[in-house]
C-alpha cells in the first residue's frame, strides 16, 4: 500500500507538471497569435499587405517558402533550390545551404501533406507553425525549472517572468522567420534534456529517454540555424569545464561529447557537405577533451600530483582542440566564416578596418553593448535583483564543492535538503556556469541577451522555489532559532507566490491593454512600390537597391534581385557593398558600371537613407562608404565629407546630364525613386 501511495504521489506531480507546461505553451502561442493580429490587422490585410509585414532576410526566407508551395513537387522545388539561378542574375546559389531553408523545406512539406489548400491560407499556416514552437520553447524552459526545483511553482514563474519580459527573451515581434526563432524552441529542449541527464538521482529509462530527446533536438537545431554550433561551443565549453574538475559524472559528458559529434557528422552530410560543420570550434573541442581525457592518469583524488593533472587536462584539451581547429581549417576548403572572425577581431579592438560589411555589422544594434534600458526593465519586472541573489548563492556553493573536490572530499550524490549543498548538483554547476557564460556574452553584445536572459528567468524561478537553495543559505548563516528545513519549504512557497501576485497585479493588466489596443502599422509608399512592379516593370526586370527592400521585392513581386539580406555568403556580401555605393559620392558613371555588371535593369532609391539624421554617430550607411572609399578629411578635429562628385542619390533627383544619360525615373513617391537603367546612352547637355 505504501509503494502504491509513493507513485500514485509520483504520478500526479508529473500529471500536474506536464499539465502545466502544456497549458503554459498554448496560452503563451495564443497571446503571441492575438497580439500579431493586433498589431497587424492580419486578417483584414490583403496578401501583399501581410508579405510586407516579413522584413528584412525573413521576407527572403519567406519567399522561397512560397516558391516551395508553387512547385509541382516536393522534390522539384528541393531541386529548383539547390540549384537556384532566379533569384540573383549571373549567380547560381545553393539556397537551401546558404539560407537554412530546412524549415521552409519542413513547412511546405507539412502543408501539402496535411491538405492546407483550400481550409487555411499559407502565410496562417506558416506563422501559426511558429507560434506554436514559441509556445514548446516556453514549454521547455517551464519543464527545466520543474526538473532543477521539483516544483510546478517554478515553471509558472519562469513562464510569467518570460512573457513580461517578452521585447528581451524573444524577437518573434521584430521578424517572424528569423532562424533563431526556428531553432531556440529545440535548444530550450535540448536544455531541458540535458538537465534531467545530469541529474544524480534518475533511473536508467529515464536517463535513456532522456539522453534520445537530448540527441533528437541536437540534430534539428543544428540544422534550423547556421549559428547553432556556436551556442553548442559555449554548452560544450561549461561541459568540459565541470568534467575536468569532475564535478560530473565523466560517462554522462562523453556521452553528450558523442552526441555532439554524431549531430554534427551527421549535419555535414544532410547540409550538402557544409564545410562549416567541420571547421566549427565544437567539434574541435569534444574531440581535443575526449582525446585529453583518455591521456588523463586516473590517480588519488586530493593529492599535489592529482591537482597538477587536472590542470594538465586543461592545457593539453585546450592545445589539441586549438591545434586540431587550424588543422581542419588548412585541409578543408575555405568557408564563408572569415568575414566573421574579421568582424571579431575589429569588435575586440585587434584590428581597424575601413571595409564597410564589417563597419556595417558592428553599428547594428544586436552587436552594440546592451543599452541601460535593459537592465532597467529587467530590475522593474524584479527578475535581474533575484537573479543576482540567486546566481550568488550558487556560486559560493559551486566554489566550495570545488574546493572540496580538489582536496579529495567525495561530492554529494544524494543532495538532501538539510545539507544544504546545492552546489553539488551536476545540473546545478552546469547551469550556473552556462548563464555566466552567456551573460558575459550579453554584456558585449545586446543580440545575445536574446539567449540569456530566458535562461535567467529560469535559473531565478528555478532558485527561488528551491528548498534547497534557501537551506544552503540559512546553513552559512548559522540560523538556529527556527527549523531550518521547515523555514526553507515555507519560502520556497512563500515568496515565488508573492511575488507572483504581485506581477500578476502590476503587469496583467499592461498585457491586457496591449491585447486590446488596435495599432496601425500600413506602408503605403511600399505597398505602391510593389503595385508598380507588378503591373509596369517587364518580368524579366532586375532590380538593384539596399538588401532590405531587395527582399520584399523578391517576396511581394518574385522579380529577380541583385542583392539578398543575407551575411553569411562572401559574394553576396560584397555584391551588397558594391550595391550599396548608390548612396555614396561617386560619379554617375561609376555607378552605372556598377549596376550593369550585375544585370540590374532598375534601381530603387530609399530616401530614408539617402537623407538620413539620426542614428549613432558615424553609423548611416552614407558615413561608412565614405569611410570606406577615402572620402572623409580630418580638419582640426573636425571630420568632413568630401569627394568632387555630389552624392549619387541626392545627384540623380536634380534631373540634369550626365545623370539622366544613364538613369530615367519612371516611378517615385514620398520613399521611393525608381530609375530604369539606360542600355542605349544619350549624352545630352
Amino acid at each position: 500500500m505504501k509503494m502504491k501511495d509513493i507513485m500514485l504521489k509520483r504520478f500526479t506531480k508529473l500529471f500536474i507538471g506536464c499539465l502545466g507546461a502544456v497549458i503554459s505553451g498554448m496560452m503563451y502561442a495564443v497571446y503571441l497569435s492575438t497580439y500579431h493580429e493586433r498589431k497587424f490587422w492580419f486578417s483584414n490585410r490583403r496578401d501583399i499587405e501581410r508579405e510586407i509585414t516579413f522584413q528584412g532576410a525573413g521576407a527572403v526566407y519567406y519567399s522561397f517558402y512560397k516558391d516551395m508551395l508553387r512547385a509541382p513537387s516536393f522534390e522539384r522545388g528541393v531541386i529548383e533550390l539547390a540549384y537556384n539561378n532566379r533569384t540573383v542574375p549571373l549567380k547560381t546559389i545553393n539556397a537551401v545551404q546558404q539560407m537554412t531553408l530546412y524549415p521552409e523545406l519542413i513547412a511546405s512539406a507539412l502543408y501539402q501533406m496535411f491538405g492546407g489548400q483550400g481550409v487555411v491560407e499559407p502565410v496562417y499556416f506558416y506563422i501559426g507553425i511558429l507560434f506554436g514552437l514559441q509556445g514548446i520553447y516556453v514549454s521547455a524552459l517551464f519543464v527545466t525549472s520543474w526538473i532543477m526545483s521539483g516544483t510546478w511553482l517554478a515553471g509558472m514563474l519562469t513562464v510569467a517572468w518570460f512573457i513580461i519580459n517578452r521585447t528581451d527573451t524573444t524577437r518573434i515581434d521584430h521578424s517572424i522567420p528569423l532562424r533563431e526563432n526556428w531553432a531556440l524552441p529545440y535548444f530550450a529542449c535540448q536544455v531541458a534534456a540535458l538537465t534531467g541527464f545530469l541529474k544524480n538521482n534518475i533511473s536508467l529509462s529515464a536517463e535513456k529517454l532522456c539522453y534520445l530527446f537530448m540527441s533528437a533536438s541536437t540534430y534539428v537545431f543544428i540544422m534550423m540555424w547556421e549559428y547553432s554550433h556556436y551556442l553548442l561551443f559555449l554548452q560544450a565549453l561549461a561541459l568540459c569545464l565541470l568534467d575536468g574538475l569532475s564535478l560530473v559524472p565523466k560517462e554522462k559528458v562523453q556521452d553528450v561529447h558523442k552526441m555532439y559529434i554524431f549531430s554534427v557528422l551527421v549535419a555535414y552530410l544532410f547540409q550538402f557537405e557544409n564545410y562549416a560543420m567541420l571547421t566549427s570550434p565544437l567539434l574541435s573541442l569534444v574531440i581535443g577533451s575526449m582525446i585529453a581525457k583518455s591521456l588523463q592518469i586516473s590517480m588519488k583524488t586530493g593529492t599535489f600530483r592529482a591537482k597538477v593533472m587536472k590542470i594538465m587536462y586543461f592545457y593539453l584539451a585546450f592545445t589539441i582542440a586549438v591545434s586540431l581547429h587550424f588543422l581542419i581549417r588548412t585541409v578543408v576548403p575555405p568557408n564563408d566564416n572569415k568575414q566573421l572572425l574579421r568582424f571579431l577581431e575589429v569588435r575586440f579592438g585587434l584590428n581597424m578596418s575601413k571595409n564597410f560589411t564589417v563597419n556595417w555589422m558592428l553599428c547594428q544594434e544586436s552587436f552594440q553593448p546592451p543599452s541601460p534600458d535593459y537592465l532597467l526593465r529587467l530590475t522593474k519586472s524584479s527578475l535581474l535583483p533575484f537573479y543576482i541573489m540567486v546566481l550568488f548563492i550558487c556560486m559560493c556553493s559551486v566554489t566550495q564543492a570545488i574546493i572540496r573536490r580538489l582536496r579529495g572530499a567525495p561530492v554529494s550524490t544524494d543532495n538532501k535538503v538539510e545539507e544544504g549543498r546545492i552546489g553539488e548538483r551536476p545540473e546545478v554547476i552546469y547551469h550556473v556556469v552556462q548563464t555566466i557564460l552567456l551573460g558575459s556574452l550579453a554584456m558585449v553584445f545586446e543580440g545575445m541577451k536574446y539567449l540569456w536572459t530566458p535562461y535567467v528567468c529560469m535559473l531565478t524561478a528555478f532558485g527561488l522555489c528551491s528548498p534547497e537553495l534557501w537551506t544552503t543559505l540559512f546553513k552559512w548563516i548559522r540560523l538556529k532559532s527556527v527549523q531550518p528545513v521547515l523555514l526553507a519549504f515555507v519560502l520556497s512557497a512563500a515568496v515565488p507566490m508573492v511575488i507572483g501576485f504581485s506581477l500578476w497585479r502590476e503587469f496583467l493588466p499592461r498585457i491586457l491593454a496591449e491585447l486590446s489596443e488596435l495599432e496601425e502599422h500600413y506602408e503605403s509608399d511600399t505597398v505602391e512600390l510593389m503595385k508598380w512592379i507588378r503591373t509596369q516593370a517587364p518580368i524579366n526586370a532586375v532590380f538593384a537597391g539596399s538588401p532590405a527592400i531587395m527582399g520584399v521585392i523578391r517576396l511581394c513581386t518574385g522579380w529577380m534581385v541583385t542583392s539578398l539580406p543575407v551575411y553569411n555568403d562572401e559574394d553576396l556580401m560584397r555584391r551588397n557593398e558594391n550595391l550599396y555605393q548608390i548612396y555614396s559620392m561617386r560619379s554617375a558613371e561609376d555607378i552605372y558600371k556598377i549596376l550593369t555588371s550585375y544585370k540590374a535593369s532598375y534601381v530603387v532609391i530609399e530616401d530614408s537613407i539617402c537623407n538620413e539624421v539620426g542614428g549613432i554617430k558615424g553609423c548611416r550607411v552614407k558615413d561608412l562608404l565614405d569611410i570606406a572609399n577615402d572620402h572623409v578629411i580630418n580638419e582640426d578635429g573636425d571630420v568632413y565629407a568630401y569627394s568632387k562628385y555630389g552624392r549619387f542619390c541626392h545627384e540623380i533627383k536634380m534631373n540634369y546630364s550626365p545623370y539622366i544619360n544613364y538613369f530615367t525615373r519612371v516611378f517615385w513617391n514620398r520613399s521611393y525613386f525608381v530609375y530604369k537603367i539606360n542600355t542605349l546612352i544619350s549624352f545630352q547637355y
